[in-house]
């Protein structure tokens, strides 16, 4: 018989239990989420662009669809405000690379994929929230995908916030 060494398993130290071991305090429990300094129930504030800030990065994408900095803006924009105007969990709304939101009142979803999708480029997002564009339109033509039986934005779009204002 070979006795066990100190790189062998069965000369080490008996583990902690599972959680204690895998978990500091404060880190990746529901106590420390909710407990750290600026967060709310374990998620981070909600960052907000300024509307003014927002509507002059929608009229500077519309005076140049190629100014990647205004884009940017204008689909964080536009999502956060889908999300004021359809407030809620049941959808996610993904416009890659520049954000995502989960809008849509309705069953919440917490974990792993959710069963409501919208995904679209960020040239078809500004067109469908300025009404460049109808939800219909970029459905057919294969320029959104949409999964699952809330995953219509069709009610939402366009946006107030994107209107031409004089």
């Amino acid at each position: 018989m070979i006795a066990p060494t100190a790189a062998s398993p069965a000369a080490a130290a008996p583990s902690a239990p599972h959680s204690a071991a895998r978990e500091a305090p404060g880190r990746g429990s529901v106590e420390g989420a909710s407990s750290r300094p600026g967060m709310m129930g374990g998620m981070p504030p909600r960052r907000r662009t300024d509307p003014a800030v927002g509507r002059a990065a929608v009229a500077a994408w519309r005076a140049d669809p190629t100014d990647l900095a205004a884009r940017r803006t204008a689909v964080r924009f536009t999502l956060e405000e889908l999300a004021d105007v359809a407030p809620g969990h049941t959808v996610e709304v993904r416009v890659p690379p520049d954000g995502a939101v989960q809008a849509v009142e309705g069953p919440r979803h917490t974990r792993g994929t959710p069963p409501n999708v919208v995904e679209t480029d960020p040239q078809t997002w500004l067109a469908l929230a300025t009404g460049a564009e109808s939800w219909h339109e970029a459905l057919a033509a294969g320029r959104v995908h949409a999964s699952g039986e809330r995953a219509d934005l069709a009610d939402w779009l366009p946006l107030q916030a994107t209107r031409t204002r004089p």
